[in-house]
């Protein structure tokens, strides 16, 4: 008995629909009367049918089932279809590439919008807007500053920071943001609930202690 293993046989080119349906795709390419191909072919599409059930929810169904049946006979099917046979190059068809914006960010930890923010503040006619504004995105710096390297940036960093992104076209008065207070504050600890607990069960602990320490008292009598 001959035996025959997967490896020496042809690839699969739908391997959900199995290997007697590509068998059965294959047996119509021998089939020379067209009509008596094209009737086989209806007939193994009604096969596909009832192995594939996830289709039959989906639109254009019979079309879908069709291009399956030209695919696993690797575009060598001569049938008359009811709808246009597909061709190799139109299933290999690669999406085109995404371009993405490639822009220098001149400190990430600030991010790219503070940037844009900085350079829109700069160009605003507005003396009093701009002072404020500064004075506000200078405060929103320095929490991202502090976020980034953990640590109480410097006021005259702040500044520094915000001519490099202006492009040393600020023209404002940083008086204000040279006396600015750190109002960063940080996050809530996680898992009170088990802070908490820990805690109550530290007070048991000292009153476990306490009643079970001898009195001065007592120890007078002894």
């Amino acid at each position: 008995m001959r035996k025959t293993y997967n490896y020496t046989r042809r690839k699969l080119y739908l391997p959900e629909y199995g290997r007697h349906i590509h068998e059965m795709v294959d047996s119509l390419l021998e089939i020379e009367d067209r009509q008596e191909r094209t009737r086989q072919a209806k007939a193994v599409i009604a096969v596909m049918g009832n192995l594939n059930t996830t289709l039959r929810d989906t639109e254009d169904f019979k079309h879908k089932l069709w291009d399956h049946l030209f695919i696993m006979s690797d575009f060598q099917l001569d049938v008359d279809s009811p709808y246009p046979q597909p061709s190799r190059q139109d299933l290999a068809i690669r999406p085109k590439k995404l371009t993405y914006p490639q822009s220098r960010i001149t400190f990430k930890h600030y991010g790219k919008y503070v940037h844009n923010l900085v350079r829109a503040i700069a160009s605003e006619h507005n003396a009093d807007v701009k002072t404020n504004e500064m004075v506000n995105v200078a405060r929103y710096m320095r929490a991202k500053s502090f976020e980034f390297n953990n640590e109480h940036p410097n006021n005259g960093s702040i500044i520094r920071d915000i001519n490099i992104m202006a492009g040393g076209n600020v023209d404002v008065d940083l008086s204000a943001v040279s006396t600015m207070r750190y109002d960063y504050r940080q996050a809530p600890q996680r898992n009170t609930k088990r802070n908490t607990k820990q805690q109550g069960r530290n007070n048991n602990r000292s009153k476990m202690a306490k009643g079970n320490k001898p009195s001065q008292r007592h120890g007078a009598h002894k």
